[in-house]
């Protein structure tokens, strides 16, 4: 090769060099560019979600936001708790029974009374028990379970003060909160938006407890629950919800531990714990509580429905003097607004539940 061609190979060889480096100058601000613009989009994105959890939690709730009047609920609160205690097998449960089912029948409730035996702890004798069984839209084969006892305990066993504890126990959480619940609730049942029909339940016998080393707890919900298994009704039940002690004034709702801990029932938990957060009810707490032995178990152990317990077990806080069970648990300890808070949840997961 001579100097000549030399000289000009070279020459085509540098601008092919710098061609290429000016290719690979502008692929990489090319590359650049659009690294910014993706950061960019993906910060306006983020901002926009900040922004709305951000006003999803600084939502408040307010009682006009529902239609569940929790007065009106609060009002049966008391009024179930003048007829005094409401023992299972007593004429205390009668009276109500006959007050409540009155009050479904009237707004439209189809109400059976659910019969059954159980053998009375003290005397031994069997005594005739009866859950209350209120349909609604029951031509609906997908069915939803809310339920409650209704029943109280027949003295108050942890009363503090000794000589207060075969006095008359009351039961304005622990009790007719869930009655009360339920009978506003009713209000709201004819015109319900929903493929699910809905049951209420009224759990007789739950607390018919005079000692609480031997005598059994839950007799209407496990009688329920047997008998759903032995004699399957056409509808089936998705899903269960039980609520207890709901009426405190000092409203606290964690997640119950069972209702978390089984598979089947943590989905729900979760989605009517959401639906609280996206109503601003900051009374129901995302975290988990105590682990409670209560009617949600015979429900979904033995009749396999996947039931939740909504229960404040804090009554009416974590620490200091404790109501439950004690002759301080009276209506002037719970309040429409705990009421109207849990029925803005439970309704409004109601209307919006699809599986």
């Amino acid at each position: 090769m001579n100097a000549k061609s030399t000289a000009s190979t070279k020459a085509l060889f540098q601008s092919a060099s710098a061609g290429e480096q000016n290719r690979s100058s502008y692929r990489f601000f090319a590359i650049l560019g659009i690294c910014f613009a993706l950061a960019a989009v993906g910060l306006a994105m983020l901002n926009r979600q900040s922004g709305t959890e951000a006003a999803q939690v600084a939502r408040v709730f307010k009682p006009s936001d529902t239609p569940f009047n929790g007065q009106r609920a609060y009002g049966f609160l008391k009024e179930i708790c003048a007829i005094g205690p409401r023992i299972a097998a007593t004429e205390g449960m009668r009276k109500q029974q006959e007050l409540l089912k009155a009050h479904f029948e009237k707004l439209g409730g189809r109400v059976t009374m659910q019969e059954f035996q159980a053998r009375h702890p003290e005397s031994g004798e069997r005594v005739n028990l009866a859950n209350m069984i209120v349909e609604w839209h029951p031509e609906r084969k997908n069915r939803i379970l809310l339920c409650a006892h209704y029943d109280t305990r027949p003295f108050p066993d942890e009363e503090p003060n000794p000589r207060l504890r075969k006095a008359p126990f009351i039961g304005a959480n622990d009790g007719a909160s869930g009655a009360a619940f339920l009978a506003e609730m009713a209000y709201h049942m004819p015109k319900l938006d929903s493929r699910f029909g809905v049951d209420f339940v009224l759990f007789d016998g739950e607390e018919l407890v005079y000692d609480g080393a031997r005598d059994p707890y839950f007799l209407g919900s496990e009688h329920f629950a047997r008998e759903y298994v032995a004699k399957p009704p056409e509808h089936r039940y998705r899903w269960g919800v039980l609520v207890d002690m709901i009426a405190d004034k000092e409203l606290q709702l964690y997640r119950e531990v069972n209702s978390m801990s089984w598979p089947d029932t943590r989905p729900l938990v979760l989605d009517i714990w959401e639906t609280a957060r996206q109503l601003g009810v900051r009374e129901f707490i995302h975290r988990n509580g105590h682990e409670v032995r209560d009617d949600h178990l015979p429900l979904r152990n033995i009749g396999r429905i996947p039931t939740c317990d909504i229960i404040d077990f804090d009554y009416p806080r974590p620490y200091g003097p404790n109501y439950w069970h004690t002759t301080k648990d009276i209506p002037e300890n719970c309040s429409a607004e705990s009421l109207t808070k849990v029925g803005a949840v439970i309704l409004a997961w109601l209307q919006k539940v699809r599986d």
